[in-house]
């Protein structure tokens, strides 16, 4: 096919001897080449990883393996001396729960005790005082009672005399009081 542009022709097909096929890559007569260059590479990249970077990752692998291990025995002996730690605290705790337990106990005895102390103490004054009371009752009924007799007698003496116009003799007021 031909164009013309200002009096030049110009041609859009291939010139002669050469054939458009696609890619080369993708062209047999390439592949020889392409194989050798392939095997060049991967030899190079090869040697070089194995040389030069997979020592170096591997030894890090192992460090960090090391460093995980290492980390993981510690925590486990950290861990066990925390639980030692705990058992200890919580006899601690026991112990003084047992003493706080034995002492207000102690305290409770003794705070009873002192009251029943207090209690006979005061049962004792107030058995004293009310003995006294009893015999100054006693006294004052005794005393009392001395009165009523002679009180008796002058009622009965007054009631005779108002009855009979007469006063009754001390000997029959005493007879009539017996």
């Amino acid at each position: 096919m031909a164009t013309e542009h200002h009096g030049t022709v110009e041609s859009t097909e291939p010139p002669h001897g050469q054939e458009s096929g696609g890619l080369p890559q993708l062209q047999f007569q390439h592949w020889g080449g392409q194989i050798v260059w392939l095997l060049l590479i991967f030899a190079v990249l090869y040697a070089v990883l194995s040389k030069a970077l997979l020592p170096r990752v591997s030894g890090a692998i192992e460090t960090r393996g090391a460093k995980i291990a290492g980390d993981i025995a510690d925590a486990r002996r950290l861990k066990d001396e925390a639980e030692v730690q705990a058992r200890a605290a919580a006899a601690e705790v026991a112990e003084a729960r047992a003493k706080a337990q034995k002492t207000a106990a102690d305290a409770k005895a003794k705070a009873s005790a002192e009251a029943a102390e207090r209690q006979a103490t005061e049962e004792a004054a107030l058995a004293e005082k009310l003995a006294a009371a009893e015999g100054r009752i006693q006294a004052a009924r005794d005393e009392a009672m001395g009165h009523v007799r002679a009180v008796a007698s002058e009622t009965a003496g007054a009631i005779v005399e108002k009855l009979t116009g007469k006063a009754a003799s001390a000997a029959e007021l005493a007879a009539s009081l017996a």
